[in-house]
């Protein structure tokens, strides 16, 4: 018998909080009479971020694709991250406090040089980048993000991991007095991923450390997170304190409680359709006409070959 309380996974309420936000965000970021960034709550408080945005970066203003970026404050005051919230739109305010220094990332498992680093030796040993990929996640909304970060393959390559390493695992901070939502018992915490080595070791999958030219806020992951551009949102781990190298398939967070829905691979897939809903198109944040989702999301040219021969139905 499943484990999963879909309710609690999506609540009703929240599902249709959601729908609203993602068409109503881009009227709201057209309107000239109230700008987003000077949108505020009902206490009063200015939204989560908006000093960020003004000080935000980016090189330029679409992906190779030649698609638009999603709007700064639509990216930092709309997360996923359960650690804080199930609601996508309170987890900015409830990790306005969240401490990201100091702060230390563990490397080891089966690696010959296993590694110990604090963020700032992390960022003088892995020189930065800019790199803008698409965020698909699995509820059929999207976005387009200017990531700040560095290939993973650069710091795997520094631990030497051993010929018994075939899979890397990763797992999330836990803190519950700074994550409230880590009070929820029902969930398994901390948060673990996992991907193949040779997931992790391809070009495209990167460690950010930032968005729009600045150090990550926290509700987007601080101070270090996965992004995996051709996988599901739920692959993209965020606030990363251990990494190991591992011979078995790690058994992660959403796999754990709903493996009907939530597989190891999260290959974006759109002849796949979830349980509860069709993967087929999605919206991006801001717009209101829904587009085609493409296999991959976009970056089958560069990964397809990683599951040649593999039915990517069964292993979803």
């Amino acid at each position: 018998m499943t484990k999963v309380r879909s309710h609690e996974i999506t609540p009703e309420h929240i599902y249709i909080s959601r729908r609203k936000f993602m068409v109503g965000v881009g009227a709201l970021m057209a309107s000239t009479l109230i700008p987003m960034g000077c949108k505020r709550k009902e206490d009063g408080i200015l939204l989560p971020g908006t000093d960020f945005c003004e000080a935000a970066q980016v090189s330029r203003d679409t992906d190779e694709l030649g698609v638009k970026l999603t709007s700064c404050q639509a990216i930092i005051n709309y997360n996923n991250f359960y650690e804080f919230s199930e609601d996508k739109e309170e987890v900015a305010s409830l990790s306005r406090n969240f401490k990201t220094s100091p702060w230390t990332i563990k490397v080891g498992g089966l690696v010959n040089k296993p590694l110990t680093l604090d963020m700032d030796t992390l960022l003088r040993k892995y020189p930065q980048e800019e790199r803008i990929y698409r965020l698909r996640c699995v509820e059929a909304w999207s976005m387009v993000v200017p990531w700040v970060g560095f290939s993973l393959s650069k710091l795997l390559k520094d631990v030497e991991p051993t010929s018994q390493a075939k899979y890397v695992r990763f797992e999330t901070l836990y803190a519950p007095e700074q994550m409230p939502g880590q009070k929820d018992k029902f969930f398994d915490w901390p948060y673990v991923e996992g991907l193949r080595l040779d997931e992790a070791m391809h070009n495209l999958t990167i460690l950010g450390t930032g968005l729009y030219g600045k150090p990550l806020p926290p509700q987007d992951g601080a101070p270090i997170r996965l992004v995996v551009p051709w996988k599901y949102g739920f692959k993209n781990i965020k606030s990363i304190v251990k990494i190991d190298l591992v011979a078995e398939m790690p058994v992660s967070f959403w796999m754990a409680y709903a493996p009907q829905e939530y597989g190891f691979y999260a290959n974006v897939n759109p002849d796949v359709t979830h349980p509860r809903w069709s993967q087929s198109s999605e919206r991006r944040i801001g717009e209101i006409a829904r587009i085609k989702t493409l296999p991959f999301n976009g970056y089958a040219d560069e990964v397809a070959s990683l599951y040649s021969g593999m039915d990517l139905g069964k292993f979803y």
